[in-house]
């Protein structure tokens, strides 16, 4: 692949290789929020740290840090400055124990929070779970946060920092914008300037339906990844379809976010995504 195609393609510009796997470092519960017991911030960090470490041993491409920890999530103006410089810590250390990438995922939708994390702790890119539109979710109505991160980027000087948008996110109802197409949605990330487009399933951990993948590539001429789902055992099928993936639950112990990562689930999702590189 010559110069200017890498130069072009963001995943191929952060990563270096095709399909890149990223592997999703669920933190902790941090200090302030409702399942939060009372663990040093070092403990917190150092359990991302094991995750993050463990998914680079296995072949995994980068990592996101994400404040999953924190249910029930706040809306973007009501995340607290506690969890801001919590997380900015937590990925200054993670960036400095591997050597893969490093991306922001400020739960829930916080794009000008998670720039700010990247900004102080080095992350490459952010995921952001409402780029435009909106929709009802569990936090009450979530907006698209582009116009305002766009802006905060340029004034920190962050415009390295690329940004990864999920088009129909999981976890809410789309209603509001039921009369527009996942497709239209999909043009409208790409409109507004987001780097790498997410397909997602309804759920954490479920896959992405084949209609959906269809719809949101129908939509954009961006990159295209997987944002939940991703197995050993279907991600010869989905991937094959996609640009990459966000994978966490499915590398945990037992399937189960929360829980720690496996090596070995990490080595079986990796051996099969090589096998798919190589065809």
């Amino acid at each position: 692949m010559t110069a200017s195609v890498v130069e072009k393609d963001p995943l191929r510009r952060i990563f270096g290789i095709e399909k890149p796997l990223i592997g999703n470092v669920h933190c902790a519960p941090l200090p302030g929020t409702p399942r939060y017991r009372g663990e040093s911030l070092d403990a917190i960090m150092e359990r991302a740290i094991r995750d993050a470490t463990t998914y680079e041993r296995g072949g995994m491409d980068g990592v996101l840090i994400e404040n999953h920890g924190d249910i029930p999530f706040l809306p973007p103006h009501d995340i607290g400055p506690e969890i801001v410089a919590a997380m900015a810590v937590i990925g200054k250390a993670v960036g400095e124990a591997v050597g893969v990438p490093v991306g922001v995922n400020l739960l829930a939708n916080g794009a000008v929070g998670a720039l700010a994390i990247a900004k102080a702790a080095g992350a490459r890119f952010i995921r952001a779970n409402q780029w435009v539109n909106a929709y009802v979710a569990n936090e009450g109505l979530v907006e698209g946060e582009s116009g305002r991160a766009l802006r905060y980027r340029r004034l920190i000087g962050a415009d390295n920092v690329l940004v990864f948008a999920d088009v129909h996110v999981k976890h809410g109802a789309h209603a509001i914008v039921d009369d527009r197409s996942v497709a239209e949605q999909a043009r409208d990330v790409e409109f507004y300037d987001a780097d790498v487009v997410i397909a997602t399933g309804n759920r954490t951990g479920d896959s992405v339906p084949d209609t959906e993948i269809d719809s949101v590539r129908h939509g954009t001429g961006l990159p295209v990844i997987a944002g939940s789902g991703i197995t050993a055992d279907n991600a010869h099928q989905i991937l094959a379809q996609l640009d990459g993936a966000i994978v966490g639950s499915s590398l945990k112990r037992d399937g189960v976010w929360w829980n720690e990562v496996r090596l070995e689930r990490v080595q079986a999702l990796v051996a099969e995504v090589r096998r798919l590189r190589a065809e």
